[in-house]
Order: structure tokens, then C-alpha cells, then sequence
């Protein structure tokens, strides 16, 4: 099995957006594309232009949460903190998935992919996302096909996050299949020659890139989204 190599970049904003664009040029330089988490709820501002930009180029677009706030359990007291979709059940992920596309709308944007705050979707937001008609779930372990319901194996390596850093990259490498790395915008400074070190490695081994709307199925050996999973509309 041929290795695919996704990146991903989480936290654009603002205050973040020129580390963004440095990594995302670096990243050109590699031929290797980004997939873009943006959250509706915590408006992009300045960042709105580049992220559209870099659509249009080709970067794949996911829908990650709506505002990150905590479940409604943890808000009324009762737990410890859990991340936005990680134990919804499906009809409050689903209210919770029309808001963010609502949003995400009106900011001249629209995708079929989506990425749960700290990758874990619960059950039911999985039920609510094929009902909504997404096509594509990546949490922490891989990356659902909701369309068929093949799921793709590999877990997901954030740089300098709780999830690890992306040791063991080159051996997943050399296994074959599908090699993620993660990084939040707000570590570029410290943690982003981390992130390009392992992008070199992975490629060293002959992995090919590719965004979340372009990862091979495999079943069918086709792409687990439609070219619609990352597109920007114009607005009014």
C-alpha cells in the first residue's frame, strides 16, 4: 500500500496568520497541500482572505466544530471538560452542525469535511454528520468515508499538542498507508521546523500528498470526497 502524507493547520486566526502563510509556502515548496481546520465560531477576521485564497489554490477546507465551546454537561457543572462534539448525542451535534455551516456561509465558505475539536467525535456526531451529508470525518484515530463507511486507518500526530509529537512518522512511513501530522498555528514559532522535519522524512520515503478531500478510499480506490468538499462561494 502506496504511504498518503496529510497536513493539517488549526488555530488560524489574526494573531497567527503570518506563521500560517510562512508554513503554507514552505509547504509549496514541497508540493504539499494543507488541509485548513477553521472553526465558523471564532471568526477568522483578517485571516477570512488568505484562507479563501488558499482554497481556491487547492488547500482542502474543514468544518472544525463551531465555537470549541465545552458540552453541555461540563457547562452545567456535571464531569470534567470534554471537547465540543466529543459525547453529543446525534441531535444536539446535528443543531450544533447547522449553526457552524450556517456560519461558515456566511463567510463565504462551505465544505463537506469535518475535523471534531481534539479529534474525537462521539457516535452520535458521526450519525449526524452523514444525515447532514457530509462526507468526510477525520478524528483521532482515521478518517471516516461517511458515504460508505469505510474508515482509513491512521492516527493522527500533532505536533507539540497532548496528542504527542509526531515521533515514530518515518516508521509509519515505511509501513505504508496513511501518514497525518497536525499543528496548531499558535507552536508554528517554536514547533514549525518540527512539523517541516517530519513532513521531509515522510516524503523521503516516497508518500504521496494529499488533502483530506483527496485521501484514497480503501475500497473503492477512489477519493473519500467530492471536489465540492472544499470549495469557496461567492456571497453578496
Amino acid at each position: 500500500m502506496r504511504t498518503h502524507l496529510v497536513v493539517s493547520l488549526s488555530g488560524i486566526g489574526p494573531s497567527t496568520l503570518a506563521r500560517c502563510a510562512d508554513l503554507a509556502d514552505r509547504l509549496d515548496r514541497r508540493h504539499v497541500p494543507l488541509s485548513l481546520l477553521l472553526a465558523p465560531g471564532r471568526a477568522p477576521g483578517p485571516a477570512l482572505t488568505w484562507v479563501r485564497d488558499r482554497v481556491a489554490a487547492g488547500d482542502a477546507l474543514l468544518l472544525h466544530g463551531f465555537d470549541h465551546a465545552p458540552d453541555p454537561a461540563h457547562r452545567a457543572g456535571v464531569g470534567r471538560r470534554r471537547a465540543e462534539f466529543a459525547a453529543l448525542s446525534a441531535h444536539e451535534a446535528g443543531l450544533r452542525l447547522v449553526a457552524a455551516r450556517t456560519a461558515l456561509a456566511r463567510l463565504g465558505l462551505r465544505t463537506d469535511l469535518f475535523a471534531p475539536p481534539d479529534w474525537l467525535a462521539s457516535p452520535g456526531t458521526l450519525v449526524a454528520l452523514g444525515r447532514h451529508r457530509f462526507a468526510v470525518c477525520a478524528d483521532l484515530a482515521g478518517v471516516h468515508d461517511l458515504r460508505t463507511g469505510d474508515v482509513r486507518p491512521g492516527r493522527v500526530r500533532m505536533v507539540g499538542g497532548h496528542r504527542g509529537q509526531p515521533l515514530g512518522a518515518g516508521r509509519a512511513a515505511r509501513r505504508g498507508g496513511l501518514v497525518r501530522l497536525g499543528v496548531d498555528a499558535a507552536s508554528l514559532d517554536r514547533l514549525g521546523p518540527a512539523l517541516l522535519a517530519a513532513v521531509d522524512l515522510v516524503l523521503s520515503h516516497g508518500a504521496a500528498p494529499v488533502t483530506y478531500s483527496s485521501i484514497p478510499s480503501p475500497r473503492v480506490g477512489t477519493t473519500t470526497s467530492t471536489p465540492a468538499g472544499a470549495v469557496p462561494v461567492r456571497t453578496r
